[in-house]
């Protein structure tokens, strides 16, 4: 797991493809949005419900999927936000998979990621359903709620 440091755009990189591939996107989850979309008691255990979700983002890395607006994507890479008690989530260590931990301010960490990816060139796509988040997010960023992110699980 990354600890807390000056985003660099490292976590929202795009993967190269072939001439006929589907374009990479990289997915910034906010875990914390994620985990608290279903209540299935992930408050009894943060860092555990943490790693659970971590291990199945871990498997969307390199995916074809059909995101949000109808168009076929690679899951190039997956950001993955975690804060407070998850930071003692397991990272499963996956190539393509990026835990960064916050250091207070999940929200505002995605933000910098995001802005700092998107300076680089990446394409990105936020898993959100928090409205305040989606309104600090440059405009040409994508987002999407949690039900979008847990159906490809």
């Amino acid at each position: 797991m990354r600890a807390a440091r000056q985003p660099d755009g490292a976590g929202c990189g795009r993967v190269a493809t072939g001439p006929h591939a589907a374009a990479p996107l990289t997915l910034v989850v906010d875990v914390a949005n994620v985990l608290g979309s279903r209540p299935d008691g992930w408050w009894r255990d943060r860092a555990g419900a943490t790693t659970r979700l971590l291990a199945a983002l871990a498997a969307l890395v390199g995916r074809q999927v059909v995101a949000p607006d109808g168009a076929v994507v690679v899951l190039g890479q997956v950001v993955a936000v975690v804060e407070g008690a998850a930071r003692a989530a397991i990272d499963p260590a996956v190539p393509g998979l990026v835990v960064e931990a916050a250091p207070q301010d999940g929200d505002g960490w995605i933000v910098r990621l995001v802005e700092h990816g998107r300076a680089a060139g990446a394409d990105l796509l936020v898993v959100t359903a928090d409205r305040g988040l989606r309104a600090r997010l440059p405009g040409q960023v994508g987002s999407t709620g949690p039900r979008w992110l847990l159906d490809q699980l």
